[in-house]
């Protein structure tokens, strides 16, 4: 089984050429080519948490510092950590 990005896994359409493109852009964690093959992951896909104004949940988030509650309560956050066991990255 291959490794997800957070917009496969979570099927939000934000992805360049995604279905939700139109409403609000492409999200900046489809893009960031700084974090490309973090945690295996295309652009900053497996690291999102880590990636200031992504559009989780519908709406822009913040920083790290400003989301992180809620992104190390998430289900994709859980799952890449305990895919790259001792290879994770948080940021």
């Amino acid at each position: 089984m291959s490794k997800q990005n957070c917009w496969e896994y979570k099927n939000c359409g934000r992805n360049p050429g995604g279905a939700k493109v139109a409403e609000m852009g492409v999200c900046p964690a489809a893009t960031d080519a700084s974090l490309n093959k973090c945690n295996d992951g295309d652009n900053g896909g497996r690291m999102c948490w880590a990636i200031a104004g992504t559009f989780c949940g519908g709406k822009v988030q913040g920083s790290f510092a400003e989301k992180q509650s809620s992104c190390l309560g998430c289900e994709f956050f859980k799952k890449v950590k305990e895919e790259e066991e001792g290879k994770f990255k948080l940021k």
